[in-house]
């Protein structure tokens, strides 16, 4: 290609991306309403709770107070946990689960520890303080129904204007997806635990 050729590419590609800079300014300018989302991460695949603790991680980074109840998973050494933990002012972490059903085997205490939880979410998200609440594997506990769907929805109707709620989990309900903001399916392809590789370090905990 000669000096010619290669100063023509990039005048093409400097009006190009001109006209495609104020297509993009024009569509920003209509974007001006400011609110709380509703943000669901649901699917099948990996990445849904990892991604919830990312967005926590950068409100914590903006000076943002956030609240965290893990509705399933119990106590457990994670790497978010110790990263978050760090900043007690900006975060909390309530690990208020007793494990999955499956592993609970008694629907008493799983219905006792997700009204529990589900209380604690309420506080949290009633409390002027907080600007962004995760509610992490709230749709596990709707799936199996240890929390009434009608309760939930009504309170997620009435959130504060400006409050940013995310909930976690695979099989999140039609009527939950049909009321939130941001909805992303977290599709699995492949995954390395059915070649019989258990949960690594740092990656999934």
């Amino acid at each position: 290609m000669t000096d010619t050729d290669e100063e023509e590419l990039n005048r093409r590609h400097a009006e190009k991306m001109k006209k495609k800079k104020a297509a993009r300014d024009k569509i920003l300018a209509t974007k001006t309403i400011e609110k709380g989302l509703l943000m669901v991460h649901t699917g099948k695949g990996k990445g849904k709770s990892t991604a919830a603790m990312g967005l926590a991680a950068r409100a914590v980074g903006n000076g943002m107070k956030v609240g965290i109840i893990q509705f399933v998973k119990g106590v457990w050494e994670t790497g978010e946990r110790v990263v978050l933990e760090k900043f007690p002012e900006l975060c909390v972490m309530k690990a208020m689960g007793d494990g999955f059903t499956w592993e609970t085997q008694d629907r008493e205490r799983d219905l006792a520890a997700a009204r529990q939880a589900w209380e604690t979410a309420k506080e949290m998200m009633a409390d002027p303080s907080f600007d962004l609440v995760v509610l992490d594997e709230l749709n596990i506990v709707l799936r199996y129904d240890n929390l009434p769907l009608d309760e939930v929805l009504e309170t997620f109707r009435n959130k504060r204007d400006m409050l940013h709620v995310v909930v976690t989990g695979r099989n999140a309900k039609d009527e939950l997806i049909e009321i939130a903001d941001l909805v992303t399916e977290m599709t699995q392809i492949k995954h390395p635990f059915r070649s019989g590789v258990k949960a690594q370090k740092g990656i999934e905990f």
